[in-house]
């Protein structure tokens, strides 16, 4: 078989080996050996690496390419793919002749330029650790440009992709560009710099426990293990890639991730820290990433700067009586060495940075995290959660990296210092609902059904973007494509899904018609639902025999399938498919049990003073922890469980499911915990109203959503009762709400329309730096007509999103502003944009900077902007429109006497696109303000402006800074014209 056949036949398993990791880095390294060798001309390698365009895409326009140029082509890629990946999983072909046909292609390049080209590989290697020192040897030398520099250090790009970037740079620039940057690099490796640390040799007893290790871990993580791991689906076959982001507070904010680059530099806030956080909500799939770098780990396919990998569960850890030192704790929790366990210890201690520690689910911690214990001494004992915490903040094995998974609420500013960076997983993207869909069905058929119907319900398909949500409604197809209209719209609905399907599983009726299925089952929801809600409160999710035994839980009620045997523990130990299902059974029991108190409603939804309830061992209170009971607040866990069981139970006692319960429990009580559930909510809301601070003189009256805010809508939603609705927002007065860093995905935003579509006044609506996508945005869509402002920044909303909202937007009197800042909108949306600025004549403020917007797109909004006499502030800071954009605004706005601000800041333009906006300046009525900051406009553009300002007294600033001006030139012009701003 060729080596051209050999590409097409294992396309599949290339494209795997590719992308599978999430990073483009793999594909990235091959494009730059097919670059040096001279195998793909510069504008091929541009057609291939669109930016933006999917990776997968990108890849598959790679493998067409190299397939069509032939079999010297094919062998060349196979050996820069084995180059990269020389462990790929199903990429099974020989390379001894492309292999040296590959080393047999380097020869003497006789221009600087050329070197570039032949030398890339190692030059983007060698570059990584000092771009910045490149870019100042190269702006000194006047060959680069601020904005030069700023292209290639823009935040969304990783390390090496920042090292390429320069060098496209350079490459544009010319001989004398290639030539600085090649004596830079030279003049840094003779000064004996090195980026990278040289790993040690380990000793001989290190090398079998590193095997060991690995084997174990691999064995640990080659089945899914979250949702139970039922089916013993392997992890390669379903894992599908959640979205990451880097947190809100970094430089990197807006950058998307790979999995590998949750331990990488990008995002770094805290040099001197050790622990990475990664924050999710539950069911974001935070364990099943943990558990895919474990994998990937231990086969050698990834964290290759890791000589040793140590998996904890703070799940499991809560079981551990024992006082541990950091010795016990690697050794007896992970892997035993089987001799030298000191020698093994030692080179641990004496190479903290080569060994990367793992806690999955530090909010399941029985204790909430402090730094009031210092402990330094590693062979020292101590309780495991004074070890952890320890090990977390830096105290103990310093330089040791770590990486923690918890939920965002159990996250407070105490633990917060001691982190170098905190990564955000937000679940699943559409494509990603569409990826796991089609991994979980081996029938293509099913998946396409599967699909087709949440596409028709897009409540449903939000719902979806929470992994465990996908597998949920994945798991029980036939339930969901045989509903019809009662089709899944809450979380609880899908929940009761799933507890139809398990139950129906082993009914003696095999009917899905009717609600006997539930009847004939009560006695396993209650004892589930009591083993569930006894233990809830004390931070337990793993449960002993005796503790089944208490909660009357049969072999029978086992094998229903909720509950699971707890991997790494006794086979007397059992745990719930995943913990929301917990919250679900605990929900289910506050409904249905005659053994709760009258007060468990009321104290489940106040969140507080549960010790004092005086209730029975059936109930929160005596189940608390002694600490809990002592100190009289809730460890980081608690809260958000709770939360989700209060979710569960206003939405069972919704009165669309009520008919569920009539052969369960008597209708009064069933009635009687409505009304309770009902006056919660309500009493909930109107705390958060009235703590809302009077405005400032001559401002809008703001309420900033408090903690807990949210999870109400949530709960009113699940209620499905608009009479709460009305009545809740009946009391709400306010011109702005600001639901900011909320994390507010496609599920909220649901909840969050159904109950703010019935305010009685106009409101802005502030989203910015949440998870709204575009499902979101449709989502949002009932409450348009309510919201006067609409802010939504760092949303990952795409041009599908944008013309939907627009749709509706226009058919909405009141929408008048709009903020789109850092999403991934490109010159598509324009179109949508200016048929608003045509239709809507009372449209104030449009703002889409730091977006994907060239020139074209600039042109599109002029085209409504002509038509236009309403807009007053127009931002693009932040793209890529260039003189021929800033023309093309400057023709129609040059006319327009309700424009009072302007930001082309960072948009490339220069002077002659300066030229054209003093037009605007010198004729406009109504302009105060314009910035265009980070262009490189020079000393031309400038005097065209101070002329325009000379027939202009209304214009009250223009800001200037860093442009391509000399500090002279700056001094000079201040001193000419002071509206100017440098």
């Amino acid at each position: 078989m060729s080596v051209q056949e050999l590409v097409l036949k294992q396309r599949a398993e290339i494209l795997h080996a590719l992308c599978s990791s999430g990073s483009a880095e793999h594909l990235e390294q091959v494009l730059d050996i097919l670059l040096a060798q001279e195998e793909l001309s510069w504008e091929e390698y541009q057609n291939v690496q669109v930016p933006g365009r999917a990776l997968y895409t990108n890849a598959r326009q790679l493998l067409d390419l190299v397939h069509t140029k032939g079999v010297d082509t094919c062998g060349l890629f196979l050996a820069a793919l084995k180059q990269i990946l020389p462990d790929a999983k199903g990429v099974g072909f020989s390379l001894s002749g492309c292999l040296s046909s590959l080393e047999g292609k380097e020869e003497y390049q006789s221009t600087s330029s050329q070197t570039l080209l032949t030398q890339r590989p190692s030059l983007v290697s060698e570059l990584q650790g000092c771009t910045d020192g490149a870019l100042q040897a190269l702006l000194i030398s006047g060959l680069f440009t601020t904005a030069d520099c700023d292209d290639v250090r823009l935040p969304i790009h990783t390390p090496s992709q920042q090292a390429r970037r320069l060098l496209d740079h350079v490459r544009s620039k010319g001989e004398s560009a290639a030539k600085t940057l090649l004596q830079y690099i030279q003049q840094k490796q003779e000064s004996g710099s090195t980026l990278t640390q040289e790993k040690p040799t380990p000793p001989k007893e290190f090398v079998k426990y590193q095997k060991k290790l690995s084997s174990s871990v691999s064995a640990q993580s080659c089945f899914l293990s979250t949702y139970g791991g039922t089916s013993h689906m392997s992890l390669d076959d379903i894992y599908t890639e959640g979205e990451l982001e880097l947190g809100h507070d970094c430089a990197d904010a807006y950058g998307s991730l790979g999995p590998e680059d949750i331990v990488g530099t990008a995002g770094t806030v805290n040099e001197e820290a050790d622990t990475v956080l990664v924050s999710g909500e539950a069911g974001s799939g935070k364990s099943t990433l943990l558990q895919r770098l474990h994998l990937l780990w231990a086969r050698g396919t990834a964290l290759q700067d890791f000589l040793l990998l140590f998996p904890f569960s703070c799940r499991r850890l809560n079981s551990e009586q024992r006082e541990l030192s950091v010795q016990e704790l690697l050794f007896q929790h992970c892997c035993w060495p089987d001799r030298e366990q000191e020698e093994i210890f030692q080179f641990i201690l004496d190479h903290p940075h080569l060994i990367l520690f793992t806690f999955d689910g530090l909010d399941e911690l029985k204790q909430s995290f402090s730094d009031e214990h210092r402990l330094c001494c590693p062979t020292q004992r101590a309780p495991v959660h004074v070890l952890l915490f320890n090990l977390i903040q830096g105290s103990l094995m310093k330089g040791v990296r770590k990486v923690v998974t918890s939920r965002p609420e159990a996250v407070g500013p105490s633990l917060k210092k001691h982190l170098r960076k905190e990564v955000f997983l937000k679940g699943f993207s559409p494509s990603g609902i569409d990826c796991f869909v089609k991994k979980h069905h081996s029938d293509p058929t099913v998946a396409a059904k599967v699909l087709e119907s949440l596409q028709t319900n897009t409540a449903l398909l939000g719902l979806c973007h929470s992994p465990v949500l996908c597998w949920i409604v994945s798991q029980c197809h036939k339930e969901l494509l045989g509903c019809g209209e009662g089709s899944p719209q809450t979380i609880t609905d899908v929940y009761l899904m799933i507890l139809q399907h398990f139950l129906q599983r082993q009914s003696s009726q095999k009917s899905t018609v009717g609600l006997g299925w539930l009847h004939e089952h009560l006695q396993t929801v209650l004892h589930l639902g009591r083993l569930a809600f006894e233990l809830i409160g004390t931070t337990c999710y793993i449960f002993s025999g005796a503790d089944l035994e208490t909660c009357g839980v049969t072999e029978k009620d086992i094998s229903m399938g909720f509950l699971i045997q707890s991997k790494d523990m006794s086979s007397t130990h059992y745990e719930f498919l995943h913990v929301t299902l917990q919250c679900f059974f605990a929900a289910l029991y506050i409904v249905l049990s005659n053994n709760t108190d009258r007060s468990t409603i009321p104290k489940l939804f106040e969140l507080k003073d549960l010790r004092e309830t005086g209730l029975s061992s059936a109930c929160f209170g005596s189940c608390l922890p002694s600490t809990y009971q002592q100190e009289g607040e809730a460890t980081a866990a608690e809260t958000p469980n709770l939360q989700i069981t209060a979710t569960f139970v206003s939405g069972l006692l919704s009165q669309r499911h009520q008919s569920l319960w009539l052969h369960c429990c008597p209708s009064a009580v069933v009635e009687k915990r409505v009304r309770q559930v009902a006056k919660c909510l309500s009493k909930g809301m109107q705390k958060h109203f009235k703590s809302i601070p009077q405005p400032v003189e001559g401002e809008k009256k703001s309420m900033h959503a408090m903690p807990g805010f949210v999870w109400l809508i949530k709960c009113i939603y699940e209620m499905q009762e608009s009479r709460i609705a009305k009545d809740a927002m009946s009391k709400l007065e306010v011109d702005h709400l600001k639901l900011t860093y909320c994390n507010i995905g496609p599920v909220e935003c649901t909840a969050l329309a159904y109950v703010l579509q019935h305010l009685k006044n106009p409101v802005g609506l502030q989203l910015d730096n949440n998870s709204v996508g575009d499902v979101g945005v449709e989502q949002l869509l009932p409450c348009m007509h309510i919201c006067n402002s609409l802010y939504l920044r760092n949303n990952n909303i795409t041009d599908e999103g944008i013309r939907k909202l627009i749709a509706k937007g226009i058919q909405c009197d009141n929408f008048r502003k709009i903020a789109l800042f850092n999403n991934k909108l490109t010159d598509a949306c324009t179109q949508h944009f200016s048929h608003l600025l045509k239709t809507k004549q009372n449209f104030l403020a449009l703002r889409l900077g730091n977006n994907n917007i060239t020139a074209e797109g600039a042109k599109q909004l002029a085209e409504g902007l002509k038509f236009n006499h309403s807009l007053q502030y127009l931002g693009l800071w932040g793209n890529k429109i260039g003189d021929a954009g800033a023309e093309a605004l400057a023709r129609v706005l040059e006319s327009s006497n309700t424009l009072v601000w302007l930001s082309l800041a960072g948009n490339g333009v220069g002077s002659r696109g300066a030229r054209a906006l003093a037009n605007i300046i010198k004729n406009s009525t109504s302009l105060e303000e314009i910035w265009l900051i980070e262009n490189c406009i020079t000393r031309a553009g400038v005097e065209c402006l101070i002329q325009a300002l000379e027939h202009n007294t209304h214009v009250k600033s223009i800001c200037l800074r860093n442009n391509d001006l000399t500090p002279e030139e700056v001094e000079e012009m201040t001193q000419r014209e002071s509206r100017l701003i440098f």
